[in-house]
């Protein structure tokens, strides 16, 4: 699942590409919006909540999608087309015009989450996530209380979960982890939580606003060094030598997603 600064970049890119123009022809290809038609709406803009995207158009009308696993933003330029083969992944189109000039085409392809909704409503959508980790001001009050209401939660999994601090996936909870000296099944309670969430805030800014710094914790872009544990299962911990370890998800257990850790440098409560 694409992780905050991830969603931030594809919202940044629809905000860039798409705000101010009209639409011409709006396409939706699901079930529940097929006759939906936003034909003459200019575009407000399009803002990141945690993992979630919002496309707010004038009139007080608002997509919000999730990209989840497979989901995926493109935007084509004026007189441009989706390659044959993609076209059946197409779930929504959005074609634009710009100052009365054919403008950009924006495409949702294998879209899992698409919903339109009052703008006034989205927190119908949004409401229940915790702190924005990318947000300009990030309430790191408030998700430190979130946090620590689940004292003898696991802190990957505390910090996976969306209600307590909105845009961590598995590869910066895992890195996080790391950085902090942290047993991903610590309890919450027993960590400086505040320490945790001001790191996670300072990474994913750095990964979105860093030129070359994108999704890489260990400052060095060589394959297979980028990252500290995530991805590196096997293979000997880049401080340490020891042999890095993984733990296989388990299929609808929240508590139990995929989980990489150096056991020297992570050390278990009994084994501190």
């Amino acid at each position: 699942m694409p992780e905050g600064d991830s969603v931030l970049k594809v919202a940044r890119k629809l905000d860039a590409r798409l705000r101010g123009a009209v639409l011409r022809r709006s396409d939706f290809r699901v079930p529940q919006h097929a006759t939906a038609d936003l034909s003459g709406l200019a575009v407000l803009g399009t803002v990141a909540r945690g993992k979630h995207l919002l496309t707010r158009f004038e009139g007080g009308t608002t997509l919000h999608t999730h990209l989840r696993m497979d989901g995926e933003w493109t935007v084509l330029a004026p007189g441009k087309q989706l390659p044959r083969r993609l076209v059946p992944d197409v779930r929504i189109l959005l074609a634009t015009t710009v100052d009365g000039r054919p403008g950009p085409t924006a495409a949702a392809l294998r879209m899992p989450v698409v919903e339109l909704l009052p703008t006034a409503q989205e927190g119908d959508a949004v409401g229940h996530l915790g702190p924005d980790v990318l947000a300009p001001h990030p309430d790191v009050d408030e998700a430190v209380r979130r946090l620590a209401a689940q004292p003898d939660r696991g802190i990957a999994a505390a910090l996976l979960d969306q209600r307590n601090l909105a845009g961590l996936g598995n590869l910066w909870v895992n890195e996080l982890c790391f950085l902090r000296g942290l047993d991903p099944w610590r309890p919450a309670g027993t960590i400086d939580l505040r320490r945790a969430v001001d790191l996670a805030v300072r990474m994913l800014r750095h990964s979105v606003d860093v030129p070359g710094a994108y999704q890489v914790t260990t400052g060095d872009t060589r394959p297979g060094r980028s990252h500290w544990v995530a991805g590196r299962a096997g293979k000997p911990c880049l401080r340490c030598g020891t042999t890095i370890q993984v733990a296989a998800e388990v299929p609808g257990d929240a508590e139990q997603r995929r989980t990489w850790w150096c056991p020297r440098c992570q050390p278990s409560l009994t084994a501190a």
